[in-house]
């Protein structure tokens, strides 16, 4: 693998440092540390785990006030949280050409994974910690951390407790549950049982954990790489296996409380005492950063090579010439503490890139459109993702440089003036080293001195620390090969293939000598297949129509048949209602007309005939002069029929209708009415979503809970373009939950917290009284697109703005308020295991599977649900995370009514992944961020208008 693998940035990358042993060349210095603790904005932004922690202890330092605790979660009473402050040294902004380029030599100061453990070596150490270059954190309050093993246990009870630790998943949690006397457990009953198999490897523990030492030197050394050279002399005494920061050092090994070694200074002769104090033994709970580092480093021993995030397989790819594809296996790691204990995450990856290169695209494309041909260009490469071969790193082309070619010149590190060209055929030495499955890239100058360069923007979290910060990155289009396809490629892969990899993947693991060697040095094992365990089946629901019409949604969950066939529950009719067309469309806009006045009556909607307007060209200034030329009070719905596909006349007429003209619109593209076999099918799902539109009902289920609110959030982010983030709202104003309220605020872009729940929230709860003539009892809201970093933030900011809101309707208004975090891009896979002995077989669970055990997260209240149904590749399940919950609800209660929400959006008569208040968030802020980009009309708010 080429030195390069370990480049990108990431949680565990300054522990790679560490394991890697960086020296720096004689008398240089380190950089100058900033040992100012990071500032609390009022309003935060957007961070990861390691900021987040980070603000913590600076509230810590300026205030008197206690520490804030973690949302106590299952097995673990409330911890403290602290981590180091580690200041970043701030790095002018450079502008580089290319990928390759040489890297700054400055090293990389701590990343935020052993700055983490590092906190962890002050929260319980009897050890004041010494004086080095580092600054040292206040010594915090000893967290509480549970154990499979009782400290007062004696060495009988060790030895039954790791006969323990060889049980299956199911029984070593249920041992975990007997030895954690606080454990807190959030685990439903209702239900039938189901044998599940889940993609997570246990890990086996052979040792107590790993040891933690404080490293002081005498005299002080300043420079942090100078202290890992004088430590690294002594290899004989520490071992091979460590990992150092300049002040702790961590080993797999025990040495006595106190060790004093001696070393001398390359560069000046000084003698240099080290002391090396024994501090704590940190539990493998606590060294997940650094185990995942030891994986890093495992795949590269079974030769895989990082792409993005991923490791990837390029010496076994398998081509598709049919479609100009080659396609790279690989695999999906990250070991974390869980219920269960500790596990690997593994799920199977694919990268598939195209044998066709940018210039190949450029060239077919001016072929055909050779007047348009920049526009064509900018709109089909924009936002795509590329991939350079020569140092296997992928980029987001963020612009086209028409203005620039190869031919350009640029200023390299060592201010001399070079050309993409040279650089890239006699210049990059550094491109030549990390070369892998191409040699040195030939250009002929005669051939591309008319070419464009493609501009990539690196974007914070992208950027290194330690190394020179880029504006830019400039890619030559014959180097940049087309990336895409893996989402397709990840849905499309069965069940057992997929759990044949998983399998031969631990085989790999544990056949590798140095694989398991390197697993051996910090008593690691891992397990030789993936996880059993058993999950739940809730049962199927009932859907209802008008009357007492009541079916089974079945083992798939798709009524699609009995909706066409039922009268829905709330009609709106359509007595006033225009339709706006083309000459050329008129006979398809006829048979429309027709086929609604045939299908409506059927699910009990009347319909009368429209008024029709027949336009003589198809320009977006007709059609809006038309519509507002005709639009009045008295008109429910405008459908417009649009003879091709065009964005900026969709986002005119329905800017148009959403903000200028009020009044709910369809858009119907010709193409899709112009079947006459398939018209009826497709009528009749249009004139459901228009009477959704209109403020209609289609179908309910049961939901016993009387007066209770459910919410849904999601935000849009138009990265691409830089525009302002959309935060969608949506509320239910029944009982049944089958009519909604809507509102949006705006972000800053790429902002997901939002800033102004309470306006809308506040606004929901007075429409809610408005309906209902009082307030909600309980609250239940779901938050969607939040990462693991931000649980934390959103526990604490999103939810005091909920809160907040209540005293707005009196002192004595306190309802009851759950908040849970809806993730669906997760890695997780569950299997359900079908017959019994040699004739067990693997397939997809049927939609209402629960696991809410083993694999779930010990520090909060979560649980992964099934609700989709797929009938090909592999269905992925949805995590939920409660990060507030004052709901006074049963855990199964919790888990019915998320199962319930999953049947209520009105644009597939089955269940959808997420809840369906959280669907309806998605497709609004999409709407208002993609096309309206202004706030709708509150006259609309109150009905589905952006389905």
């Amino acid at each position: 693998m080429a030195s390069g693998g370990y480049g990108r940035g990431g949680r565990g990358a300054a522990l790679l440092q560490a394991l890697n042993a960086p020296v720096r060349k004689p008398g240089e210095q380190s950089p100058p540390q900033n040992t100012a603790a990071p500032s609390v904005q009022p309003v935060p932004k957007p961070m990861g785990r390691g900021a987040f922690l980070q603000q913590v202890l600076a509230q810590q330092q300026t205030s008197p006030a206690p520490t804030p605790a973690v949302p106590v979660g299952r097995g673990m009473t409330s911890q403290t949280v602290a981590e180091v402050p580690v200041a970043r040294p701030q790095q002018s902004p450079q502008v580089a050409p290319a990928a390759g380029v040489p890297a700054a030599t400055t090293p990389r100061p701590v990343g935020r994974g052993l700055a983490a453990l590092q906190a962890l070596a002050s929260q319980s150490s009897s050890v004041p910690p010494p004086t080095t270059s580092l600054p040292q954190p206040p010594v915090a309050a000893p967290a509480v951390t549970t154990s499979p093993v009782a400290p007062s246990m004696t060495s009988g009870q060790h030895a039954d407790a790791a006969g323990e630790e060889r049980k299956s998943g199911l029984e070593m949690m249920l041992s975990r549950m007997k030895l954690d006397e606080g454990a807190i457990v959030r685990k439903g009953t209702h239900g039938r049982p189901m044998p599940v198999v889940a993609n997570y490897i246990p890990v086996r523990c052979k040792n107590e954990g790993v040891f933690q030492y404080a490293v002081s030197f005498s005299p002080q050394v300043d420079s942090r790489n100078m202290t890992f050279k004088l430590l690294y002399q002594h290899t004989d005494v520490i071992g091979e296996t460590k990992a150092f920061d300049g002040a702790i050092l961590f080993l797999s090994k025990k040495l006595p409380n106190e060790t004093v070694l001696h070393s001398t200074r390359p560069t000046d002769g000084e003698d240099i005492t080290i002391r090396v104090k024994l501090v704590k033994v940190l539990p493998h709970a606590s060294c997940a950063q650094l185990y995942n580092v030891v994986f890093r480093r495992i795949m590269g021993m079974l030769k895989m090579c990082q792409v993005g995030r991923h490791f990837y397989d390029p010496h076994r790819p398998e081509s598709v010439p049919q479609h100009s594809l080659e396609v790279w296996p690989g695999y999906i790691t990250a070991i974390q503490e869980y219920e269960g204990g500790l596990m690997l995450l593994t799920d199977v990856s694919h990268r598939v890139l195209r044998t066709e290169t940018v210039l190949d695209v450029m060239q077919d494309l001016i072929q055909k459109y050779r007047h348009t041909f920049q526009d064509e260009v900018m709109k089909r490469l924009i936002g795509c993702t590329v991939l350079t071969r020569y140092n296997n790193r992928t980029y987001r082309i963020d612009d086209i440089a028409w203005d620039q070619s190869p031919m350009s010149t640029f200023e390299m590190s060592n201010g001399e003036e070079k050309s993409f060209s040279e650089y890239y055929n006699v210049g990059g030495s550094s491109l030549k080293q990390n070369l892998i499955f191409v040699e040195a890239p030939i250009i002929r100058t005669s051939a591309i001195s008319k070419k464009p360069l493609l501009i990539h923007r690196p974007r914070k979290k992208d950027r290194i620390p330690g190394r020179k910060q880029l504006d830019v990155v400039c890619l030559i289009p014959e180097l940049a090969y087309m990336t895409g396809l893996s989402d397709e490629m990840r849905s499309d892969f069965r069940v057992m293939k997929r759990q044949y990899a998983l399998r031969k993947f631990c085989e790999n693991i544990n056949s590798h000598p140095n694989a398991c060697a390197e697993l051996e040095k910090w008593g690691l094992q891992l397990d030789i297949d993936t996880l059993r365990l058993e999950g739940r089946l809730l049962p199927t629901e009932k859907i209802k129509f008008r009357g007492r019409n009541t079916v089974d949604a079945g083992r798939e969950a798709d009524w699609s048949r009995a909706q066409t066939r039922s009268e829905v529950i709330s009609a709106v009719d359509l007595n006033c209602w225009m339709v706006v067309f083309t000459k050329r469309d008129a006979s398809k806009a006829q048979d429309f007309i027709q086929t609604m006045n045939q299908v409506c009556p059927q699910m009990g909607i009347q319909v009368r005939g429209p008024r029709v307007f027949e336009l003589q060209n198809d320009r977006t200034e007709t059609y809006v002069r038309t519509i507002r030329d005709n639009i009045n009070a008295q008109v429910q719905l405008v459908v417009t029929i649009f003879p091709t596909s065009r964005d900026d006349r969709y986002n005119a007429i329905k800017k148009l209708c959403c903000v200028e003209c009020p009044v709910p619109s369809q858009v119907i593209n010709a193409i899709t009415i112009s079947k006459k076999p398939k018209l009826r099918s497709v009528v009749q799902k249009v004139a459901l979503q228009i009477n959704c539109k209109l403020g209609g009902e289609l179908w309910s289920v049961e939901i016993p809970s009387d007066n209770l609110m459910v919410c849904g959030i999601d935000v849009f982010h138009d990265v691409a373009k830089e525009r302002r983030s959309i935060g969608g709202f949506v509320a239910s104003l029944n009982k049944s939950c089958t009519r909604w309220y809507s509102r949006v605020s705006y972000q800053m872009p790429g902002q997901e917290l939002i800033d102004c729940l309470k306006v809308c929230f506040t606004a929901a709860l007075r429409k809610y009284h408005e309906v209902n003539h009082r307030l909600p009892d309980r609250i239940i809201v779901y938050r969607d697109g939040v990462g693991d970093g931000q649980l934390p933030v959103v526990a604490g900011y999103e939810v005091k703005q909920l809160s907040e809101c209540f005293a707005l309707f009196g002192e004595t208004y306190e309802p009851r308020l759950a908040v849970i975090v809806v993730q669906k891009r997760i890695n997780t896979r569950i299997f359900a295991r079908v017959g019994h002995g040699r004739d067990e077989n693997l397939d997809n669970p049927p939609p209402g599977t629960i696991v809410d055990h083993t694999v779930t997260r010990k520090e909060w209240y979560d649980f992964f649900l099934v609700s989709q149904h797929v009938r090909q590749g592999t269905v992925s399940p949805t995590h939920y995370i409660v990060v507030h919950d004052d709901s006074d609800w049963k855990v199964d209660n919790m888990q019915r009514l998320t199962y319930k929400m999953t049947h209520l959006y009105y644009n597939w008569p089955g269940t959808v992944r997420v809840p369906a208040p959280c669907q309806y968030a998605h497709k609004l802020a999409y709407l208002v961020g993609q096309s309206i980009r202004k706030d709708p009309s509150l006259d609309l708010a109150d009905r589905l208008f952006f389905l």
